[in-house]
């Protein structure tokens, strides 16, 4: 049984993702609960896999996808995973008996960078199926979390995660979390429009990201004709973005003014980026 504190499964030997910078210390940063958080109420991809069960006990289900996913008010995570899939049924096999299991969640940038891979999270704990008196509660939540995705019904199982622990290995660096931080973390308020800004920055707005980046020619020289700047990370912090010179690649993070809340909030922070990068031109 996995328990808090204990290493998730196949965590110890993962290795960062490679050429990944870090930040500094200084930068303005969500919590490693809310970037777990944000994670799982993302639509990042997420594998369910159960440590000890071999693939083949149910003559080969379908791999463990889940196809939503939601948090509760405690903290617990909502699974909809297909019926016949490992996970599907081996919940209804064991009843009402907890089942150790294992998400993990794969971040990859919303546009083409170098080591497009921009972290992994892993949730650990006991997974059990929803019971009927809870399913009309859990339902909704999903339907609010996910409006377009598929309804709870024939052919799908609804399963819930009791968090036991959580890690996160990504750009901001490596931590454990508590179920308790993580119950009680916000996902980030841009999260859900993250990938669509990151995009539309990348298409529309390369000029001003230039200006950006040749803020930091002073710090690194051959930032002042970078070949190519791509957007990779938004959030009430600041934006991030991954600068390819001839010589290196490398990240730059610019914090804004103040966190923001929304997507107006937003719209004012970065017009205040870009007009302070045009007055050092």
């Amino acid at each position: 049984m996995i328990r808090p504190g204990s290493p998730l499964p196949d965590t110890e030997n993962r290795s960062r993702e490679a050429g990944q910078p870090r930040p500094t210390e200084e930068a303005q940063q969500p919590t490693a609960a809310e970037r777990v958080r944000t994670l799982v109420e993302s639509n990042a991809s997420a594998t369910l896999t159960i440590p000890g069960t071999e693939r083949d006990t149910f003559d080969n289900p379908v791999p463990s996808v889940p196809e939503a996913r939601a948090v509760t008010p405690r903290g617990d995570v909502l699974l909809l995973v297909p019926a016949d899939s490992l996970a599907g049924r081996t919940a209804a096999h064991a009843l009402h008996d907890e089942v150790t299991a294992v998400m993990e969640i794969t971040d990859v940038a919303p546009v083409s960078v170098p080591q497009r891979i921009r972290g992994r999270a892993w949730v650990a704990g006991w997974l059990t199926a929803v019971p009927a008196e809870e399913s009309g509660a859990s339902r909704r939540l999903l339907a609010r979390a996910h409006p377009a995705g598929p309804t709870p019904g024939p052919g799908w199982t609804l399963l819930r995660l009791e968090v036991g622990e959580a890690y996160t290995d990504d750009l901001w660096g490596e931590a454990h979390v508590e179920p308790d931080e993580f119950a009680t973390a916000e996902a980030d308020p841009l999260a859900r429009h993250e990938a669509e800004l990151l995009q539309h920055l990348a298409a529309s707005h390369q000029e001003q990201l230039r200006s950006l980046c040749r803020l930091m020619a002073g710090e690194l020289g051959d930032c002042e004709q970078p070949e190519r700047i791509a957007p990779l990370g938004l959030d009430r912090f600041g934006l991030r973005l991954r600068c390819r010179t001839a010589a290196s690649c490398f990240d730059a993070r610019f914090d804004f003014p103040e966190p923001v809340h929304d997507v107006a909030q937003l719209r004012r922070a970065m017009r205040w980026l870009f007009e302070s990068a045009a007055e050092h031109d």
